[in-house]
C-alpha cells in the first residue's frame, strides 16, 4: 500500500465523508484446526466465538507484554483464522498471500457494497461478523472508525474486485486512500499499531485493553496508560510531567496536531498538560478523539 494516491488529507477526509478504499493484502492469514492452540497462543475465548463471529484479540509474551494485536474468526466446528497486521510462525496453516483483503470504509460504504453483493446481504451482516458470497468473504469491521467491510477474494481476483469497487463508488466520492490516510483515521480513532504503541513493552491494560483478557486483570501492573494528546504551538514548562507520544498527525478532521502515546496514570486525566519528552507542551485529550461513543461504526449501512 502506497504512502498516498492523491494526497493524505484529502483521502483522510473522502473517508470521513464518503468512502475509501484501501489494500490490506500485506496481513498474515492463519487458518488453525487445533482450537486448543488458539486458545494458549491469544487472549480470547474461544468457546464465546459463534461461527460467522470475529473477536479483536492479544498475542502475549512470556511477560505479559502485548506482542501483536490480531482478529479471530471463527469458520466452522474447531477451525478458526487468525489475521495479524504483521506474517510469523504459528502452528498452523499459513495462508497469507493467498487472497487479496481490500478496505471498503466510510459512511457510503454499505451503499457501494450493496451494489456488488445486494442490499439484503449488507443489511444482514452485523458488526465483527462476516459471510461467504461465493468466491468473496465479507466483513463488517474496520481501522477507520467508520462503518466499513473487509472484502477476502482469491489474490488474483483482487484488481478486478478494486476495479469494480472504485466503479461502484464514483457517483459517492470514493477515493483509492495510502496508508497516511489509513494511520491518521486510526489515530483519531484512538486504535493502536504495531511497532507504534504496540511496542512489546506494554500490557493489554496498559494499552487500555483489558476487556480483551480472560485471565484477571489484576494480574497486569498499570505503570503507564495509553492516553491522547493535543500537541499545543510552545515548549513545556520543564517541571510538568513527562510523557511519551508514539504516533502523531494533524487530523484533517479536527483542524489541530493530536497524538497518542503514553504517559503516568495520576497524570491522564483529560486537560492534564505535559511535556513531552521532546519538550513540546501537549494537553490530554479524551479517547477517542472522534466518535467517542463509536456510533458510526454500528450505524445502519443502509
Amino acid at each position: 500500500m502506497p504512502q498516498a494516491f492523491s494526497g493524505a488529507r484529502e483521502e483522510h477526509l473522502a473517508t470521513r465523508r464518503a468512502a475509501g478504499l484501501f489494500d490490506f493484502t500485506f496481513m498474515g492469514l492463519y487458518e488453525f484446526s487445533d482450537s486448543a492452540a488458539l486458545q494458549r497462543l491469544q487472549t480470547r475465548d474461544l468457546g464465546k466465538i459463534q461461527p460467522g463471529g470475529i473477536a479483536y484479540t492479544l498475542v502475549l509474551q512470556e511477560d505479559g507484554a502485548v506482542s501483536i494485536d490480531a482478529t479471530v474468526w471463527r469458520l466452522d466446528g474447531e477451525r478458526f483464522w487468525l489475521f495479524t497486521g504483521r506474517r510469523s510462525r504459528y502452528e498452523a496453516l499459513d495462508r497469507s498471500g493467498e487472497h487479496a483483503i481490500l478496505a471498503l470504509q466510510g459512511p457510503a460504504s454499505g451503499a457501494i457494497l450493496a451494489r456488488l453483493a445486494g442490499a439484503e446481504t449488507v443489511r444482514g451482516l452485523r458488526y465483527f461478523h462476516f459471510l461467504e458470497r461465493q468466491s468473496m468473504v465479507i466483513a463488517r469491521l474496520g481501522y477507520s472508525g467508520e462503518l466499513g467491510y473487509e472484502l477476502m477474494v482469491p489474490a488474483g481476483e483482487g484488481p478486478r474486485l478494486w476495479r469494480s469497487l472504485l466503479d461502484a463508488g464514483r457517483d459517492a466520492g470514493i477515493r483509492e486512500c495510502g496508508f497516511a490516510a489509513a494511520d491518521s483515521l486510526r489515530i483519531e480513532s484512538g486504535y493502536v499499531l504495531f511497532g507504534r504503541e504496540i511496542d512489546g513493552r506494554a500490557n493489554p491494560r496498559e494499552l487500555g485493553l483489558g476487556r480483551l483478557l480472560s485471565a484477571p486483570r489484576s494480574a497486569f501492573p498499570l505503570s503507564k496508560k495509553l492516553t491522547g494528546f493535543e500537541i499545543l504551538d510552545r515548549p513545556a514548562h520543564a517541571s510538568l510531567p513527562i510523557a511519551y507520544a508514539t504516533s502523531e498527525c494533524d487530523s484533517p478532521t479536527l483542524q489541530k496536531r493530536i497524538a497518542l502515546g503514553f504517559a503516568a496514570p495520576e497524570a491522564a486525566r483529560p486537560g492534564t498538560q505535559l511535556r513531552l519528552a521532546d519538550g513540546r507542551l501537549a494537553r490530554v485529550a479524551r479517547l477517542p478523539f472522534y466518535d467517542p461513543r463509536r456510533r458510526r461504526p454500528r450505524a445502519a449501512p443502509l
